[in-house]
């Protein structure tokens, strides 16, 4: 008899693990498909994803190889690269209408600030199309017969060691390096609604905009010194060339 109760708890251990690892399989594949078709679509801009990992007993996970091209019109491949992401969730919270996530922490993100003809960057361009692709589709869903999707908590969302690369369009998209200093949100969504994953999507973008704002501003009197030497092969177009880009430059801070 001991034997066989053994043997039992054996099994119903062994399909236990076997259930975990399923879940777990099947939940890296969900989040990954649903980034991959989400983002897209929020973003208006291509999306790749190399691999998410989840523990749901732990509440640990990553995301690695996450790049978002840019919208049309400006000259650079992406606007954001993303190496390595980690995040920790309360495991319990999956079952529930809103996620919690105790920490989100993005390491070293590649970010290319563009800006484009007449104005305006690729950032807020991509973050004007989150908000703008939300509000639609919150106007075009029946309340009352819509199912809602899940909303999130994020407790800490850190982005570290971030490299931003200026970039004009008008002279091509060549890229000027600036500092980009530590990016620190806390208490996102902490109501009892919480915050949808466009929500965050937007304001994320939106302190990015404004940071890499702030630190190309401070670039733009290296890009000035290195205009002289560019100007002397450019010739008389050039400096016109150059003297266009810093007014035009000049206001758009002062917009902000």
């Amino acid at each position: 008899m001991k034997r066989i109760i053994l043997r039992l708890c054996l099994a119903v251990l062994i399909l236990l693990i076997l259930a975990i690892l399923g879940i777990s399989l099947f939940l890296d594949g969900a989040v990954k498909r649903g980034i991959e078709m989400v983002g897209p679509r929020l973003t208006k801009t291509p999306m790749q994803l190399n691999n998410v990992s989840l523990s749901i007993l732990s509440g640990s996970g990553s995301i690695k190889g996450l790049v978002v091209g840019n919208p049309e019109g400006f000259k650079s491949p992406e606007a954001i690269r993303v190496g390595n992401a980690s995040l920790l969730l309360q495991p319990g919270s999956l079952l529930t209408r809103k996620i919690v996530i105790k920490s989100i922490k993005v390491e070293a993100p590649e970010i290319t600030f563009e800006y484009g003809f007449g104005g305006g960057n690729n950032l807020g361009k991509i973050r004007s199309n989150v908000q703008s692709q939300s509000q639609a589709e919150t106007n075009a869903a029946a309340p009352s017969t819509t199912k809602q999707g899940k909303n999130l908590e994020v407790d800490d969302f850190l982005i570290t060691g971030a490299k931003v690369q200026v970039s004009l369009t008008q002279l091509g998209g060549q890229p000027f390096p600036v500092r980009l200093p530590d990016i620190h949100l806390t208490d996102l969504g902490r109501g009892p609604e919480g915050i949808t994953p466009a929500e965050l999507l937007h304001l994320v973008l939106s302190e990015l905009e404004t940071a890499a704002l702030k630190v190309a501003n401070n670039g733009i009197g290296d890009f000035s010194k290195g205009a002289s030497a560019l100007t002397q092969d450019l010739g008389k177009s050039g400096t016109n060339t150059i003297g266009t880009l810093k007014k035009s430059l000049g206001d758009l801070f002062k917009k902000k």
